[in-house]
């Protein structure tokens, strides 16, 4: 058989295995085991020599490669060498050392003094070029003061450049800044000069500022070409502007306008200093006045010429949207504004000590703020985030907030404290409020006004944080302290109706009697009415323009935060929720700004109303001793209970007199004193605690016949007759309903009326009532009754002389 292996034949694997035993021999030895492992594999040996072969010839290629690289290598090497020892030769001889090292180190030193010669050449070319431009500007300006910008703007622009690469030079050549800056800012000054000197003569010729001004067409011109030329020379001014302007920057003034405005500037400062009359401290209003007729009086003359010029200058401007640049009227404005500020400071310290004249000065400065923004538009080129106005200047810049917050807080405490003192102050004013509303006191009424006058004050500031500052420290501080004052009323009022609390505080009769009857009442309405009214005034606060801005702005600082828990240095987010709203901070839109003193106001009125019910109750209770003690109910005739007798026919129980005649005037003065809604739940109530009372005291206690429930009846009638005539028809009913049903079932008849098939009798209704509770609530529902129960109607029935007999 034919051997499957070359293993399978020992001869030849023997033979094999007596050759030398060289690592190539054996790595031939796996190669071949490898390919040809049967004798069908010997058909495939042509292909694998000639893989051994291919194998054989790239080895031999890249050794070849590897040899070839090696050679390139060591020859550059060898030339990297030679020029490095011909450098060091050279450098040997050209600096005469006798070590590289130190030839090294001369070489660096002498290259070190090239470069600086180079950089000091670059300068000097430098300083060359700017002597040259400012040359120029100067010489040119001599013969055509156009012809000066170009070397100007251009060194204003090198000027700029300079200072603008100089932080990624870290900070290299300052001196050559600072001289280029010099020599840019005296040609500035120069050029300035000579063209509004220039300018200041066409002016001369127009005659202005007078009335009658000579405006021809050459002169025009004339003038037309000194705007534009000013305009020109403050371009570098205008791109530094647009780069650097922050709000709390003086708008730039424009250099025409500058110039114009040099004749007013010497007009307002012969008005407002020295003795002059109009120079008056306690008259801030006629520096504001007059500045206000400079704008009527020369707005028409820039907006019919100066106004196109700007237009065309700024067309293709970043700066074209910019009002104080592009509206005559607002760079006007703006030109106008540095005289006023100069008399501001210096009026200001003069006054700050007098809080009188500068309350009255701030006030009338946040009016004339307010007239430049709203009257003549004028935004101080903020665009749509707004002009802050000249007050924050003196309040913020300046630092008079904190004085001017502490004139206003003394005022508004002194007059808070006059509208007390006032003897009139707790009187109730009828006629300040509709008829049918709570009427509040004349101190409430003052109170709220005077709250509204600070308003006023401080609306038009434009920092949040002052406004703040302004309602948590003056306003809401005010609420607080009559709010106490209220509280302190109501308990003065517990006190001396209290039987222990007189005892223990020895009470006078005297202090004792303006607590009862009427004035007791009269007491508790003006607590009530007051708190009413600032509660209410407080929610049509909540929904003005100005409170809702200012919640809502306190809402986006608060949840835009970074978690910290204070409005500001002074003021902590809890105080200011403790005096504005616990809403503040959450992200539901539920909230108002007077939520907290609203509250306090709103506690105070619910507590005062229940304080009122407590003392009607307790004086009907009292009053209606006498007429609970009748026991005649039950002994009155039979005869009088005839088919002509009618509840309205009855007289009145002689008891009754006086509990009526107190429910008649106390009820006519609440009437007067408070609205519908509370007179009514008040009445209510009033009927309820007059039905317990006779329910208990009266009815459960006596037995009644027939004519003793008509009597009974027409009493009661005459109560509700009392409330209602005050309250509103029907308002008695309400609170006394159980007892006018009681009232029917104790007056039911004893026999049906003739031709009367559906009357129930006494008995009949007995027997049911009696019988089971479902056959009670039936015959109690037949008879329309909805209030009382089973038990109680037994109780009822019981009360009538005539059951079980």
């Amino acid at each position: 058989p034919k051997p499957s292996s070359i293993k399978d034949c020992p001869g030849e694997w023997m033979a094999l295995n007596q050759e030398p035993r060289n690592e190539r021999a054996i790595r031939l030895e796996d190669y071949l085991n490898d390919k040809i492992q049967t004798y069908a594999d010997l058909a495939n040996l042509d292909s694998v020599l000639e893989n051994l072969q291919k194998a054989e010839l790239e080895l031999e290629n890249a050794t070849k490669a590897s040899q070839e690289y090696s050679t390139r290598i060591l020859h550059q090497a060898q030339e990297f060498s030679n020029q490095q020892a011909d450098i060091d030769r050279r450098l040997l001889k050209l600096t005469g050392s006798q070590t590289s090292d130190d030839a090294i180190e001369k070489f660096n030193a002498d290259f070190t003094a090239l470069r600086r010669l180079d950089v000091a050449r670059g300068y000097l070319e430098l300083l060359v070029e700017v002597d040259k431009l400012s040359a120029d500007a100067r010489s040119n300006f001599k013969v055509s003061p156009q012809a000066a910008l170009k070397p100007y703007l251009e060194l204003q622009d090198l000027a700029t450049a300079l200072k603008a690469a100089q932080p990624a030079a870290e900070g290299a050549a300052p001196h050559l800044i600072d001289h280029v800056e010099q020599m840019a800012q005296m040609l500035w000054s120069n050029m300035k000069s000579a063209f509004a000197s220039v300018f200041e003569k066409t002016l001369e010729k127009m005659k202005w500022p007078g009335k009658d001004l000579t405006f021809t067409g050459n002169l025009r011109q004339e003038w037309s070409t000194g705007v534009e030329n000013l305009l020109q020379l403050q371009d570098p001014e205008f791109k530094a502007f647009n780069e650097k302007y922050s709000p709390t920057d003086e708008p730039l003034v424009l250099l025409p306008l500058e110039v114009m405005v040099k004749p007013l500037a010497l007009r307002f400062h012969f008005h407002f200093s020295g003795k002059r009359p109009t120079n008056k401290i306690d008259k801030p209003e006629y520096l504001f006045s007059h500045i206000v007729d400079l704008l009527n009086n020369y707005e028409e003359f820039f907006s019919m010429y100066l106004q196109p010029i700007l237009r065309a200058h700024f067309r293709n401007s970043n700066l074209g949207m910019t009002s104080i640049f592009v509206d005559s009227t607002s760079a006007f404005v703006t030109a106008i504004l540095p005289m006023l500020r100069q008399k501001i400071s210096a009026l200001v310290p003069q006054i700050s000590n007098q809080p009188h004249l500068l309350s009255h000065f701030v006030h009338e400065l946040m009016t004339f703020d307010v007239s430049l923004k709203e009257q003549w538009d004028y935004d101080g080129g903020m665009g749509t985030d707004g002009w802050n106005g000249l007050t924050t200047e003196v309040l913020v810049k300046h630092g008079w907030f904190g004085r001017w917050l502490e004139v206003e807080k003394s005022f508004a405490l002194s007059r808070y404290q006059s509208i007390i003192d006032n003897p009139r102050s707790n009187e109730i004013d009828y006629d300040s409020v509709e008829p049918n509303a709570t009427k509040p006191t004349n101190a409430a009424i003052r109170v709220n006004d005077l709250l509204e006058t600070i308003t006023d004050r401080y609306r038009p500031l434009p920092d949040f944080l002052q406004k703040l500052k302004f309602l948590i420290d003056i306003q809401i501080a005010i609420f607080d302290l009559y709010h106490t004052r209220l509280h302190s009323a109501l308990e003065a009022y517990q006190t001396h109706t209290s039987s222990i609390a007189r005892t223990v505080q020895s009470v006078n009769r005297e202090s004792q009697a303006e607590v009862q009857g009427l004035d007791g009442l009269e007491w508790l309405a003006r607590i009530y009415g007051s708190a009413e009214y600032l509660e209410k005034k407080m929610g049509d606060w909540s929904d003005d323009v100005f409170f809702l801005e200012l919640y809502d702005e306190l809402q986006d600082r608060v949840q835009g935060g970074s978690g910290e828990r204070n409005i500001t240095a002074a003021m902590s987010l809890e105080d200011v929720m403790d005096k504005t709203s616990r809403t503040v901070g959450d992200n539901g839109d539920q909230g108002a700004l007077f939520d907290e003193p609203a509250g306090w106001y709103r506690k105070l009125r619910i507590k005062t109303e229940g304080i009122i019910q407590d003392a009607l109750n307790s004086e009907f209770r009292n009053s209606l001793k006498p007429y609970y003690r009748v026991n005649t109910w039950s002994s009155l005739s039979s005869s009088e209970d005839d088919a002509s007798s009618t509840v309205a026919s009855l007289a009145l129980t002689a008891e009754l007199d006086d509990p009526l005649q107190r429910l008649d005037s106390y009820f006519k003065f609440l009437a007067n004193a408070l609205g519908q809604a509370p007179l009514r739940h008040i009445a209510r109530q009033t009927a309820s605690a007059i039905q317990m009372t006779l329910w208990d005291k009266l009815l459960m206690r006596y037995q009644f016949s027939s004519t003793g429930v008509i009597h009974f009846a027409r009493d009661i009638g005459a109560i509700c007759n009392v409330i209602d005539r005050y309250a509103g028809e029907g308002q008695a009913e309400v609170g006394i309903r159980k007892l006018r049903e009681a009232l029917v079932l104790l007056g039911l008849p004893e026999a049906k009326a003739n031709g009367a098939s559906q009357q129930w009798t006494l008995n009949e209704v007995e027997e049911k009532v009696f019988a089971s509770n479902e056959s009670g609530r039936e015959i109690l529902v037949e008879l329309g009754l909805e209030v009382i129960n089973e038990s109680e109607a037994r109780a009822v029935l019981e009360r009538r002389v005539d059951v079980g007999t």
